[in-house]
């Protein structure tokens, strides 16, 4: 496929693009752009963090699972357009220097393009912003002191790019080893998505790349024809409708958390939690669900919630509870063509709480992730939702646990009844993450830290106390 885009401001035209090429090995063989690092080449270490323009603004991305035709009609820049035309340096760039905040310098590049689109958009969170890029040997003192120091310096005008008008249409692509790629006029619409993807229902649909992207980096898994999902506004919508939230399948982790911060707080802080900055701004709320992971971290927050999943094949829509999407490891319930469309959450859940475990507490895998959505009235439980990941072979309620909450007295003697019969909803697995005695005594403890939170007792696991 033809792909145009901006490169540090200057135009590029590719032709015949193959879908899967990523942009850090075009930079680095194909321009001789070595700033860009490759380090994890699984978007962990932010070694090789761009920054990428569109409609949305700024975004730093990890370019070794942003593949190509991804850019169309962006802007890109890498850490050899973050200094100035003249070669002026970029204040993130002198106050790096000025605060020593680099050693071996492997990871530098992709630190100063996050600070630099931290810095362009105002974001003084600097934790957060670089919790997605890995230092080894400079420790993170001296980078967050530099981020301070380049806080109120104005924002360079040449980093401002607007994106070119695409100089090209199609951007549902497919077709590897040689063979022509199916020819689509426009993809802007659902329509259109849903006629290619059940003209091809055996394509790999492309949003993010933050997982698929390690289909070919890692498994060098040959994705023969592919259609990406990322220029279908109309999967990207958010909407309020009364009660309810229906975001479409395409959002951004990134956007989803704005989205929720203010009405389900507990549950945007374990999507802050579960990746970094430039994973939160490529990921997509859609695929997290769609690719059916046992240890994906919404769908136990939104079976909670009791979100509702849309899905479309061809003309045909239909709808589902979330929880029933998930049939067996590997296995959900969707036809072949079938799309994830949006899903739909309530707006208000005031009891709704997510406790995600994990080895490392930001940007890891969970080893349990689990959502409690309790009501109480009166002191007495009237409704219980709770799900887990990571405590089966798909996401799934626990049910026993529910029954023995419902219509009990809402005090620690119940709670810990009610643990006991965790052991009736979950047989969990033993694997590299935790072993299945862990998850089963974990996942209990988070049902009495949720009894505990609500009767105001601390319980901050990140504080130790004799």
């Amino acid at each position: 496929m033809d792909i145009t885009f901006l490169l540090n401001g200057e135009s590029v035209e590719l032709r015949d693009v193959s879908p899967t090429a990523t942009l850090l090995d075009w930079l680095r063989e194909e321009r001789g752009l070595t700033g860009t690092k490759e380090g994890c080449n699984e978007g962990d270490c932010g070694a090789c963090t761009v920054m990428v323009t569109d409609a949305r603004g700024a975004r730093a991305l990890n370019a070794c699972i942003l593949f190509l035709p991804q850019l169309d009609g962006t802007a890109v820049r890498t850490v050899e357009g973050i200094s100035a035309p003249d070669g002026s340096l970029h204040p993130v760039q002198q106050a790096m220097i000025d605060h020593h905040g680099s050693q071996c310098g492997f990871c530098t590049p992709g630190f100063v393009v996050s600070m630099a689109v931290a810095h362009l958009n105002g974001d003084r969170n600097h934790d957060d912003v670089l919790a997605g890029n890995l230092c080894r040997c400079t420790g993170y003192a001296p980078i967050i002191r530099a981020a301070e120091a380049a806080t109120d310096q104005p924002a360079p005008d040449w980093l401002r790019d607007t994106p070119p008008a695409s100089l090209v249409q199609k951007y549902l692509s497919g077709g590897l080893g040689g063979r022509q790629p199916p020819s689509l006029s426009a993809t802007e619409t659902l329509d259109e998505l849903a006629a290619a993807y059940a003209a091809r229902p055996e394509a790999t649909l492309i949003a993010g790349a933050t997982d698929v992207g390690l289909w070919v980096t890692k498994s060098l898994r040959d994705l023969q024809d592919v259609i990406f999902l990322n220029r279908c506004t109309e999967l990207q919508q958010i909407e309020e409708t009364g009660d309810h939230l229906r975001i479409g399948a395409g959002v951004t982790m990134d956007r989803v958390l704005k989205a929720v911060k203010n009405l389900h707080p507990s549950y945007a802080e374990m999507i802050r939690r579960y990746g970094s900055t430039q994973v939160r701004a490529a990921a997509t709320i859609g695929g997290n669900i769609a690719n059916g992971s046992p240890i994906g971290d919404n769908p136990p927050a939104l079976i909670a919630l009791g979100a509702t999943l849309h899905l479309r094949a061809g003309d045909h829509r239909r709808d589902m509870p979330l929880e029933e999407f998930f049939i067996d490891y590997g296995k959900q319930d969707r036809a072949k063509g079938e799309f994830v469309e949006a899903v739909t959450l309530p707006r208000h859940a005031p009891g709704l709480k997510v406790y995600k475990l994990s080895k490392r507490f930001d940007q890891d895998i969970s080893a349990v992730c689990g959502a409690f959505n309790i009501t109480v009235t009166d002191a007495t439980v009237t409704d219980a939702r709770i799900a887990f990941g990571g405590m089966a072979g798909t996401p799934k309620r626990a049910k026993a646990v529910e029954a023995a909450l419902t219509g009990k007295p809402w005090t620690e003697a119940t709670i810990r009844a009610a643990m006991a019969q965790m052991a009736e909803d979950y047989t969990p697995l033993s694997d590299m993450r935790a072993s299945a005695d862990y998850r089963l005594r974990t996942a209990e403890n988070m049902l009495l830290r949720y009894w505990h939170e609500d009767q105001g007792i601390a319980s901050n696991v990140l504080e130790v106390s004799a």
